[in-house]
């Protein structure tokens, strides 16, 4: 369904039946889809051109589309060393197909699963230098862990992983007051897909980045992460898909 909200060719006649559902339900879930992909390419631009991150490890990558990690950090360094990571056979068969590498840098993908950080770990080596800093990439994956303790473990794990000056990139799905559509169009994912999703609060969100030095300009929606200048100025218009830099002191 992500895929097919992207403007996507890897989807089936299901995935769009049940995708034009949730966009019934609620009809902002492509700006919801689009602003994400869209804070991907921003921060990933923001870690390799100006704080020099070389390597990033990306869990949770889904079906490659454009701009994907390795694009957009090889387009600034050609060096970039990229791991994606997922547990979908789909996905698997369209990366080895799609995530190619610049002679400079490597790209690699790894069959393994979020509940199991270490295995993750263990296998992005062959690839990833992990006494050097690098950006952990969690865009749309924590939300599929239902248990927040679980998920905040998972997350901890994965940083003792990696030195001082790496980075946790994350985004987020949000519940709050006023979003009763998004909650309906959960509710409807959770009727048809699988994993099953977990709203949290934006302050939930938040606490991801516990004990790390968070970037400006915080803990946003993901529409406002460090936005493009809009032609007539102003903000964006905030989505309810909430996100995060920060870097590990």
């Amino acid at each position: 369904m992500w895929n097919y909200w992207l403007g996507g060719k890897d989807n089936y006649e299901v995935d769009r039946a049940a995708g034009d559902q949730i966009r019934e339900l609620h009809p902002g879930i492509l700006e919801y889809a689009r602003a994400d992909r869209a804070f991907l390419g921003r921060a990933v631009r923001h870690l390799s051109a100006d704080l020099g991150v070389r390597q990033f490890l990306d869990i949770g990558t889904g079906l490659p589309t454009a701009d994907n990690t390795h694009e957009v950090a090889q387009r600034l360094a050609a060096d970039s060393r990229v791991v994606y990571v997922d547990n979908d056979p789909l996905v698997l068969t369209h990366a080895r197909a799609l995530l190619t590498s610049t002679p400079e840098g490597a790209t690699d993908y790894i069959e393994a699963d979020l509940h199991e950080p270490e295995a993750i770990v263990e296998q992005a080596r062959r690839t990833l230098d992990f006494e050097q800093p690098m950006a952990i990439m969690l865009l749309g994956i924590a939300m599929f862990v239902a248990d927040t303790d679980e998920a905040r473990d998972i997350v901890r794990r994965l940083l003792a992983a990696v030195p001082s000056g790496s980075y946790l990139v994350l985004s987020h799905t949000i519940t709050a007051p006023g979003l009763e559509d998004v909650d309906a169009a959960v509710a409807f994912w959770n009727s048809v897909g699988t994993p099953k999703l977990k709203q949290r609060t934006p302050e939930e969100v938040a606490a991801f980045f516990e004990g790390l030095d968070v970037l400006e300009p915080g803990v946003v929606s993901c529409s406002r992460w460090r936005p493009d200048p809009l032609p007539g100025g102003g903000e964006p218009e905030e989505v309810a898909f909430w996100c995060g830099v920060a870097r590990k002191p």
